[in-house]
């Protein structure tokens, strides 16, 4: 059994994300201890499908559960924040999905409030924790590839052309940055020498006025540049080409890491 399976998980959202969070720690040998979700109900309903032992009939209670040792938020990322700083204020670890905030302001007050409580917190980025990223690290830092030139990511998911899905809902922080730009900008990321100081883009807004489709340019002060293709409405490869002086690393569906040639 892993050191993970002995802390205490409570479950903040009942969605699908919170279900492969159950899945997987059925499959290390362990189990959540808790959930929490706006309703009620479907909380139970989570509850009885995995064994879960605990269900709070108010949403808020899971950051009063002194038996809780870890937080995983998986509701829309709109409301997390909210959560952040109920559950980091309450001492409790947070392991929170992706997009953690909406934007960087958010993202410094909840580091804040974590260090302040002495706590960890976590954004479950698939691409940070990864064998196969780790290894492309390696790789890199020996030099054998030379200095980085450029990178290019491409992220085309084709949603139905429907304006209240939370894809296109504006009240829910929808448009292609929040939801799939943050695996191409977190590749980027992973890879730059240090982060991005220039920036330049277009966007096509949907009817809501979430961004629909961008184009973004990113360079660097050591000249290091990134594109970045997104669509919300246009399926293309998932894929990521890292170029250096002497080669070039290629990655296909990689928020995954499934191959890298």
């Amino acid at each position: 059994m892993t050191n993970q399976i002995k802390y205490n998980w409570a479950s903040l959202g009942t969605g699908v994300i919170a279900n492969e969070l159950a899945q997987a720690l059925e499959a290390l040998g362990g189990k959540l201890y808790s959930v929490a979700n706006r309703t009620y109900d479907k909380g139970v309903a989570f509850a009885e499908k995995y064994g879960i032992e605990k269900v709070y009939k108010e949403i808020d209670q899971v950051f009063e559960d002194p038996e809780v040792d870890i937080i995983y938020i998986s509701t829309p990322h709109n409301t997390h924040i909210n959560y952040l700083r109920k559950a980091l204020a309450a001492g409790k670890h947070v392991l929170c999905e992706k997009s953690i905030t909406l934007n960087s302001e958010e993202l410094a007050e909840a580091i804040q409030l974590a260090e302040e409580n002495h706590v960890k917190l976590a954004e479950a980025m698939t691409i940070f924790h990864m064998p196969i990223y780790r290894k492309l690290s390696e790789i890199v830092e020996s030099g054998k590839l030379g200095p980085l030139k450029v990178i290019q990511m491409n992220f085309g998911s084709y949603k139905e052309y429907d304006m209240t899905n939370r894809f296109f809902n504006r009240n829910l922080a929808g448009g292609a940055l929040l939801d799939i730009g943050v695996y191409a900008l977190s590749f980027v990321r992973w890879f730059m020498t240090s982060q991005p100081t220039e920036m330049v883009s277009q966007v096509k807004l949907a009817p809501t006025g979430v961004d629909e489709q961008a184009g973004i340019l990113l360079t660097n002060v050591e000249g290091e540049m990134a594109t970045v293709t997104l669509s919300l409405h246009a399926k293309q490869q998932k894929r990521g080409t890292i170029a250096y002086d002497k080669g070039y690393i290629e990655l296909y569906e990689y928020p995954r890491g499934q191959k890298a040639v």
